[in-house]
């Protein structure tokens, strides 16, 4: 038995049909927008090579979110921008994107599987501390958020070529905290994030 089913193996036994697992990603980028997804797998699929996302190779990464997008019975993305995250705060901006996501889903889901977050919705939900690790349906979630943002960053890399954006991301890698000392800030910046890295790290920006 696949243990990346159990949570959803449980749930089935109880009458659930439409389980969704929802993750984001980009909460802790010092750029950009936070991404969500909630997918919906049919109930006993076997997803072979689903994991989380971070622990997968791009190219893995790239295959699968290709035979999720054919194999699910429905999949949301919910994207919260840089303005909305600096007005409300990373948390909320990341739980309105998975929000969005989950507001997308037809059919609807009758219960939610969520990676150690709560979700502004009515549907019965159920916080997994590292999902993305114990879930097939979160894994799934997370591999579509992971790809659909670093997509989104190949796209921003072209806008603003000086960051390496494409490289890293938008995470706080040397290279990106040295190329943001040497430009400056972009408006895809997101202010609050570098002002605790100047903090912190006392790096002048």
């Amino acid at each position: 038995m696949d243990v990346m089913l159990d949570y959803e193996r449980k749930l089935w036994e109880q009458g659930k049909r439409h389980i969704a697992g929802v993750d984001e990603v980009g909460r802790g980028c010092l750029f950009g927008d936070v991404v969500a997804a909630a997918v919906i797998l049919p109930q006993g699929l076997v997803l072979e090579g689903v994991n989380d996302s971070k622990k997968l190779s791009e190219k893995k990464r790239e295959a699968l979110f290709d035979v999720i997008r054919q194999q699910a019975l429905a999949i949301g993305i919910g994207v919260v921008d840089v303005a909305t995250i600096e007005r409300i705060n990373i948390k909320q901006a990341a739980r309105l994107a998975m929000k969005k996501a989950v507001e997308q889903l037809q059919p609807e889901p009758d219960m939610l599987l969520v990676d150690a977050e709560n979700v502004d919705v009515a549907c019965e939900q159920l916080a997994v501390i590292h999902g993305d690790a114990l879930s097939q349906s979160i894994a799934a979630a997370s591999i579509i958020a992971k790809v659909t943002r670093d997509r989104m960053c190949k796209t921003w890399d072209l806008e603003f070529p000086e960051y390496g954006i494409a490289i890293h991301k938008g995470y706080a890698t040397k290279l990106h905290r040295e190329r943001i000392a040497a430009y400056g800030a972009s408006p895809l910046h997101r202010r609050t994030f570098l002002r605790n890295i100047e903090f912190e790290q006392q790096v002048l920006f």
